[in-house]
C-alpha cells in the first residue's frame, strides 16, 4: 500500500532572488495554460487530451522557446495540465458540467531534479539560475520535515512551491511517498480514523460537523465595501483615482486572502482538537450551479478555503478529502434514519419528513458531507457531543473569535 506525506515548510529566500522566482511562476502557469489549451476540446471529451507523453510531445520544444524555465519545469506544467483534463473529462463522463482547466493560483511542481535538498536548505531551478533557500522551521521536534523527508523510509516526490500574498512569504510542499507492505496493519489503523465534515454556504462560509458555525456576515460586508469603494473611483474618471483604485484592488486581494487564511487555520484547529485525522469537503465542481445565490466573491472563498485548508492540514498529520455532494442537505443524517426528499430543508432549517428531526441545515449537511466519507471507508463521524437532553449548542466563529449568546445557537442533534 502506497502511503503518502506532505511536509510544508516556509523558505528563507534572499530579497534579490524574489523577482526570479516570481516570474518562474509567471511563465510556468503560462505553460500550463498554453497545455490545457491544447488538451481541451469543447465538443467532445473523447477528442481531449489525457496522455502526458502526447501533450509533452505536441508542446516541449515550443514552450522551451517561449520561457526561460527549465526543462523539468516545462515538463511539470504540461503534466499539471493534462492531470486536470483527465479530472475533467471523468466528470464529464458522468454528465457534469466541466470547462477548460484554468490556472491563476501562484504555485510551481518542482521533481527531484529542479529541487535539490540539503538537511536545512532547498536549491530551486529558476528562470535565473538556481536559488538557495534556508528553511525557516518550528521549534518542536521532530517537525513533519524530519519525519518525512529526511526519513529513509520515505521517497521525494514533485512538490509545489506556493506564495502568500498577505504575508509575502513563500512555502515549500514537499511531498513524500513509501510503500507499507503490512497492510493488515494499515487497515486496522484506517478503522479508527476519525472524519470532520464541512459544508460551504452562503450565511455561513463553513460549518463543521461539531457543530461550529464560521459566519460570512463579516466577509459579505467587506466585500460590499470595497465594491463600494471601487464604484466611487471609477467615478471620479482621473489618474490619481484610477492609481487609487489599483492599490484598493491589492489591498482588497490581501484581505481576502487573510481572511480566508484565518478560518482555515481555525478548521484545521477544529479537527486537531477534537483528535480528527481527515477533514471532507464537498466537491467544488458544480458549486455555482448548487449554490445559485452564490456571488463571485462566496465562490472564490470556497475554492480558496479548501486549497488552505489542503496544504495546511498535512502539518498537522490530518488529511483533506473530497466527496460526492448530492443530496447532502436533503439528507437526514440522524442514526438510523436516512431519509433523503427535497422538502425536508426549507432555508436554513432542516425537518425531517420522516422521522421529524430538527435541525440547522447546514449543520446538517455537515454531518452529512463527514458521513458520506467515512461509511465508505468505516471511519467514525466527528459530531457535536451530547448534553444532557440529547442536543449539543453550536459556535459561531466571527473574525476568528466565538460568539456563545442564544440569537447564536442553532440547535444541533445526533
Amino acid at each position: 500500500m502506497e502511503v503518502r506525506r506532505t511536509a510544508p515548510v516556509k523558505l528563507v529566500v534572499p530579497d534579490e532572488r524574489y523577482d526570479d522566482l516570481h516570474e518562474s511562476a509567471r511563465q510556468f502557469l503560462h505553460c500550463a495554460n498554453r497545455a490545457a489549451k491544447f488538451c481541451w476540446d469543447d465538443n467532445s471529451y473523447a477528442n481531449c487530451v489525457t496522455a502526458n507523453s502526447t501533450a509533452r510531445d505536441a508542446l516541449y520544444e515550443q514552450l522551451r522557446e517561449e520561457t526561460d524555465l527549465t526543462a523539468n519545469l516545462v515538463q511539470e506544467a504540461i503534466r499539471r495540465a493534462v492531470q486536470a483534463t483527465k479530472g475533467c473529462v471523468e466528470r464529464w463522463k458522468q454528465g457534469k458540467r466541466v470547462s477548460q482547466p484554468e490556472f491563476t493560483s501562484w504555485s510551481m511542481v518542482y521533481d527531484k531534479r529542479s529541487a535539490t535538498f540539503y538537511r536545512d536548505r532547498v536549491s530551486l531551478s529558476t528562470v535565473n539560475g538556481r536559488v538557495e533557500c534556508d528553511f525557516e522551521l518550528p521549534a518542536d521536534s521532530p517537525t513533519p520535515y524530519e519525519q518525512y523527508v529526511l526519513s529513509e523510509d520515505y521517497e521525494f516526490r514533485a512538490s509545489t512551491l506556493q506564495y502568500d500574498l498577505a504575508t509575502d512569504e513563500f512555502y515549500f510542499h514537499i511531498t513524500t511517498r513509501k510503500y507499507d507492505t503490512d497492510e493488515s496493519e494499515v487497515s486496522e489503523d484506517a478503522e479508527y480514523q476519525t472524519v470532520l465534515g464541512i459544508d460551504l454556504g452562503v450565511n455561513s462560509l463553513a460549518v463543521a460537523s461539531t457543530g461550529t458555525f464560521w459566519q460570512g456576515d463579516e466577509y459579505d460586508h467587506w466585500c460590499r465595501e470595497f465594491e463600494k469603494r471601487r464604484g466611487e473611483m471609477q467615478q471620479r474618471g482621473t489618474q490619481a483615482a484610477h492609481k487609487a483604485l489599483l492599490r484598493l484592488g491589492k489591498r482588497e486581494e490581501a484581505w481576502r486572502k487573510q481572511y480566508i487564511h484565518t478560518v482555515a487555520n481555525e478548521i484545521v484547529s477544529e479537527a486537531v482538537e477534537h483528535d480528527c485525522d481527515v477533514i471532507a469537503f464537498e466537491e467544488l465542481t458544480d458549486i455555482r450551479k448548487r449554490l445559485p445565490q452564490a456571488k463571485w466573491h462566496h465562490i472564490w472563498a470556497f475554492r480558496r478555503l479548501y486549497e488552505y485548508v489542503e496544504y495546511k492540514a498535512p502539518e498537522q498529520g490530518v488529511s483533506v478529502k473530497q466527496v460526492e455532494p448530492n443530496h447532502t442537505s436533503q439528507r437526514c443524517s440522524r442514526t438510523g434514519c436516512g431519509f433523503t426528499h427535497e422538502v425536508n430543508r426549507h432555508g436554513e432549517h432542516f425537518e425531517c419528513q420522516k422521522c421529524g428531526y430538527e435541525v440547522n441545515a447546514d449543520y446538517n449537511a455537515a454531518k452529512n458531507i463527514g458521513l458520506r466519507y467515512a461509511r465508505k471507508r468505516k471511519h467514525r463521524l466527528r459530531s457535536s457531543p451530547k448534553s444532557g437532553s440529547g442536543d449539543a449548542p453550536v459556535d459561531v466563529r466571527v473574525n476568528g473569535g466565538t460568539l456563545n449568546g442564544k440569537s447564536h445557537q442553532p440547535i444541533a442533534g445526533d
